[in-house]
């Protein structure tokens, strides 16, 4: 039996594929944090909506498929058959967060040197341009 990873739960489930993880639904919850509700899967305020005409991606009866949520959220998803698990990845927001910049030091069009770390704190535009 393959082992579901998602957001630190550990799940086991009947069989995956990257494409397809099917759950009953009543272990959704358990195994994701997100529940079945008319307007699609929701988790807390979040509701991920099921796309019109896409129903049978998303539910088949009693199960559910967790890799077309996850590919809803734009969450990556990795099955390993030969060692039977499949993790689901983190939001892509998730990875920028608390995410730096490295301190660097330019010229303006003055000559006058500016650090970035001079600007920590404040909203920075920062435009490049190439010629080749």
């Amino acid at each position: 039996m393959p082992t579901l990873l998602f957001d630190g739960r550990e799940t086991r489930i009947d069989a995956a594929r990257a494409d397809a993880i099917w759950l009953a639904a009543d272990q959704l919850e358990a195994a994701t944090g997100f529940h079945l509700e008319p307007q699609g899967f929701c988790q807390g305020e979040l509701c991920v909506p099921i796309p019109p005409g896409a129903r049978t991606r998303f539910v088949d009866g009693s199960r559910v498929n967790v890799a077309a949520i996850a590919a809803q959220l734009r969450r990556p998803v990795v099955c390993d058959e030969a060692h039977g698990v499949v993790s689901v990845g983190p939001e892509p927001g998730s990875r920028l967060a608390g995410a730096e910049a490295p301190d660097f030091t330019l010229p303006d069009f003055d000559g006058v040197q500016h650090s970035l770390s001079q600007y920590r704190g404040k909203k920075v535009l920062i435009m490049t341009w190439a010629s080749w």
